[in-house]
């Protein structure tokens, strides 16, 4: 049995889903960046990383995304990285992307709430729940997207392409001090999200573990706020 499909279906790893979003106005509002990636990359690690090392200089708060739970606002609640007022949970019920790209309402609710108990934000940060490699947030949502990929999910991880590796402003491979321990060749990894991305879109590499901070990663937010 067989049956017709209305549905595009494409190979090239660069391939982005049409966005029926239009771009929001950023007039009069805070920046909101979103951290997306797979399961287990440490999006919420570098979340609670970023917001000990910017909570201090800006008004922060964020939206997290989990299919079923409020685990990820939970952890950073426990982690005392913010006022436990300053992070909302959306459980979107369906897969993450659906969430951060196709439905976006949800979402735009928590910005919206957050907006109104802490009026002045400069950032919020929007975490998805964790997908794959063709997860992307709606420009209707977000104004900048970074996805976090990792080493112990193997060094062909970036070559194997995908919008969220392609088309991110920003790439981070995470956990950078666990690829001895999993056959990962850093170097190859790196020069192959270089290579994906056209050599044009920035990528960092770093360790929690070495670096806590996220110095990079905080940067690079620094500089999309300026």
């Amino acid at each position: 049995m067989s049956a017709d499909h209305e549905h595009p279906v494409s190979f090239d790893p660069t391939f982005t889903v049409h966005d029926h979003h239009a771009q929001a106005s950023m007039a009069g509002r805070a920046v909101r960046i979103g951290i997306g990636g797979p399961v287990g990359s440490g999006k919420t690690a570098l979340v609670a990383a970023l917001c000990r090392a910017l909570g201090e200089e800006i008004e922060l708060a964020v939206v997290t995304n989990d299919i079923y739970t409020t685990e990820d606002a939970d952890f950073l609640r426990r982690a005392g990285v913010l006022d436990p007022a300053r992070i909302e949970a959306v459980q979107t019920g369906c897969c993450p992307h659906t969430a951060i790209r196709d439905d976006i309402s949800a979402n735009l609710d928590a910005v919206e709430t957050l907006e109104e108990r802490f009026p002045g934000l400069d950032l919020v940060i929007i975490e998805s729940g964790g997908d794959n490699l063709t997860a992307t947030f709606s420009r209707g949502l977000v104004d900048r997207q970074v996805f976090v990929v990792d080493v112990a999910g193997g060094d062909k991880v970036p070559r194997k392409g995908g919008p969220g590796v392609t088309t991110a402003d920003l790439l981070v491979i995470n956990k950078i001090d666990l690829a001895e321990l999993v056959g990962a060749d850093l170097a190859v990894m790196t020069s192959d999200a270089h290579r994906m991305r056209n050599h044009r879109l920035p990528v960092i590499t770093q360790s929690l573990t070495r670096t806590p901070g996220a110095p990079e990663v905080a940067d690079w937010v620094r500089k999309q706020l300026a």
